[in-house]
């Protein structure tokens, strides 16, 4: 669902060096092009147009950068826009997840670009201002620097073996936040590690339907990735199907601890998306933009 790049010292220029490499070797009419180079919102209504992983965005918002229990995290990639209704929802999230599950703030990463699309390093989905990834690290006390907030590394809490998380880390405070994410109906999936869904299969307790929302995945290991489905009204936006029935923690995720899902055969290289293999809609959103 996502690739995130190993990060360490100077990360912001590392991350430039890669998009510069990305992009010399991208066609002209590769969808990641046009869209990674755009560094403003098309203006107009929210509009989410396409599938989560083939679209684009109209209208797109910010998450302002501080908020009373949040900071904005990787600066330097400008990927903080999504759908106005996601913004809105990670405001009001940050504020329950401190009352409910004593969560000090969240630490946002990745929500989309200006105008959504492709992006030239990282994900395959966060196309249509819906998706945002939030770090499994609690805020600290202060207001990070943006350096800081571009070098500093999310914590993993999975144990070196995969099969578990790593109990000197996961806390109840974990749990909690995701539960409290999860309980939303307006969340249509989150992703975490299959090493977190199992220590929240053992620790839910009886109330258990929240659970159906939390889809294991490969990575995840230091945030999770939260989903909303499409807003009301919106016929251009492709909502995933149903979830299925359970909570997901039987012999469905028993099979991520094999040795076919731990060591998966690696496919054949995926080709870049064209903007005409977007909807017909986004490529209107980037014509006449210079890049």
């Amino acid at each position: 669902m996502d690739i995130q790049p190993a990060w360490g010292q100077d990360n912001a220029a590392r991350e430039a060096a890669q998009r510069a490499a990305v992009l010399a070797a991208l066609p002209q009419d590769a969808a990641k092009r046009a869209f990674g180079l755009v560094a403003s919102p098309a203006p107009g209504p929210a509009r989410a147009i396409g599938s989560y992983a083939k679209g684009c965005i109209a209208g797109a918002t910010a998450l302002s950068a501080d908020g009373p229990h949040w900071q904005v995290m990787r600066p330097s990639r400008n990927r903080a826009w999504g759908h106005p209704m996601l913004i809105a929802f990670l405001e009001r999230l940050s504020v329950t997840a401190a009352a409910e599950a004593q969560w000090p703030g969240l630490l946002v990463g990745d929500i989309g670009q200006p105008r959504g699309g492709p992006t030239l390093t990282g994900h395959a989905s966060h196309q249509i201002g819906l998706d945002a990834d939030l770090w499994l690290t609690p805020m600290p006390d202060r207001r990070l620097s943006a350096a800081e907030r571009d070098d500093m590394a999310a914590g993993k809490l999975v144990a070196a073996s995969g099969d578990d998380v790593d109990s000197n880390l996961w806390r109840p405070q974990h749990r909690k936040l995701l539960e409290t994410a999860a309980r939303s109906p307006d969340v249509a999936r989150i992703f975490v590690n299959p090493a977190i869904k199992r220590a929240l299969c053992r620790d839910a307790g009886a109330d258990r339907d929240w659970l159906r929302r939390i889809r294991p995945w490969w990575g995840h290991d230091d945030h999770f990735h939260l989903r909303l489905n499409c807003p009301r009204g919106m016929p251009e936006c492709q909502d995933q199907p149903a979830l299925p029935a359970g909570d997901g923690c039987g012999a469905e995720l028993d099979w991520w601890f094999t040795p076919e899902a731990k060591h998966p055969k690696p496919g054949p290289p995926a080709k870049p998306l064209r903007v005409s293999d977007l909807p017909a809609a986004c490529a209107g959103l980037i014509e006449g933009i210079e890049r």
